[in-house]
């Protein structure tokens, strides 16, 4: 079976990497292929990375809390790019201030965020949906 392929990396003007790496390594692990961008990604760098490897899904973490801000217009872009349908998630810190994570995830849905993730999520969960998501039987 193919390796289905995620596109990581920080969104924004984030810098935080450790996240970043704790994700890519626990990936990897899992048999994924993962193209990581590193910090300070770009929606459009997202969507070229993910168009040149034929991904699967772009996994969008943000820990400074603009990630809502960040991730606005993504869906609509990968579609005009010719990613219609491919998975979106988005998870960490990903938006200011303490908010139920309800009303959050529902804005990330209503953004075209097929799954989002509060602070603390460990890999292993993101992995599980992943796996579920991509029809792949662990």
């Amino acid at each position: 079976m193919d390796k289905k392929v995620l596109v990581i990396g920080v969104i924004g003007a984030d810098v935080h990497a450790v996240g970043n790496k704790i994700l890519y390594h626990a990936f990897t692990g899992a048999g994924f292929e993962v193209v990581n961008l590193g910090v300070m990604v770009s929606q459009e760098e997202y969507i070229a990375a993910a168009i040149e490897s034929k991904a699967d899904a772009i996994i969008v973490s943000s820990l400074y809390g603009q990630g809502e801000l960040d991730c606005r217009g993504l869906r609509e872009k990968c579609d005009e790019a010719g990613l219609k349908g491919i998975l979106l998630y988005a998870g960490g810190n990903i938006v200011i201030g303490k908010q139920e994570f309800a009303e959050v995830e529902k804005r990330f849905a209503d953004m075209g965020f097929d799954r989002s993730f509060p602070p603390g999520t460990s890999p292993e969960t993101t992995i599980d949906m992943l796996r579920k998501d991509l029809g792949i039987n662990a």
